[in-house]
């Protein structure tokens, strides 16, 4: 039962990311918009210094979480994710009551 319940905490762990990594990206993004408002409103100021360095901070978290995505990521096979019933004829050994 061990490989069920580390395939259940992997496919968490990687929603948990999913999740994580979109909450970076916006993160990113507003702390960008702030840091080029203030940068037009007042070049230099320390609030412009501060939205700079979230911008980095969250830069930083995004790209952390994007790098474990791609580490935790299982190489496509070509192959169905589910193992349905093949599609093969019915062998002809069986006797026909």
């Amino acid at each position: 039962m061990a490989p069920k319940t580390e395939r259940i905490q992997y496919l968490r762990a990687v929603r948990q990311l999913h999740r994580v990594r979109s909450f970076y990206a916006v993160g990113v993004l507003l702390w960008a918009a702030s840091a080029a408002w203030t940068g037009w409103q007042a070049p230099g100021s320390r609030q412009m210094w501060v939205s700079v360095l979230l911008l980095a901070v969250f830069t930083a978290l995004l790209a952390t979480a994007d790098l474990s995505l791609r580490r935790l990521a299982v190489p496509p096979t070509g192959r169905p994710a589910h193992h349905a019933a093949s599609h093969k004829a019915a062998s002809t050994r069986h006797a026909h009551a």
